[in-house]
């Protein structure tokens, strides 16, 4: 926590100094978090302006809606200026495409989507067979197709 400690004070006042230490622990991570917005925004920013054809990953997940929240934050009042691109498993919960399109629209925002049973059809990749059989590594291949285009 940075040089940052709680002291546990038993004593009448002891309450309120642990609130108080409390307090100043609650400001140091407001402003911290603040700070990693900050890099992060700016960091989306240097993206945007020094590549050609930038896009955001987007799964749906908590982490990928939270880098679509940053980006949004980066360029308003405009829309984000690169694709949102979604390389499809095909074991989505119909819930996460249903956001994902929603987003895209709610947002204005250009989507790539990229599916993981085309490779599997095309040949270019084998599925796995068995009990704990995933299509996650399958994505490299797919993922590495779409950048090239």
């Amino acid at each position: 926590m940075n040089g940052l400690h709680l002291y546990l004070v038993f004593s009448p006042r002891g309450k309120k100094l642990i609130k108080n230490c409390h307090q100043n622990y609650l400001t140091y991570m407001s402003s911290y978090l603040k700070y990693l917005e900050s890099e992060s925004i700016h960091i989306i920013r240097e993206v945007a302006g020094q590549f050609k054809k930038p896009a955001l990953l987007f799964s749906g997940g908590k982490d990928s809606i939270t880098l679509v929240r940053l980006a949004q934050k980066a360029f308003f009042p405009a829309k984000i200026p690169f694709p949102l691109l979604h390389i499809d498993t095909g074991h989505n919960f119909p819930e996460t495409i249903e956001f994902r399109d929603k987003l895209v629209k709610d947002l204005g925002l250009d989507l790539i989507v990229r599916y993981v049973q085309d490779a599997i059809d095309q040949g270019k990749v084998v599925e796995e067979k068995g009990r704990y059989a995933s299509r996650n590594y399958l994505q490299t291949t797919v993922l590495l197709e779409a950048m090239r285009s």
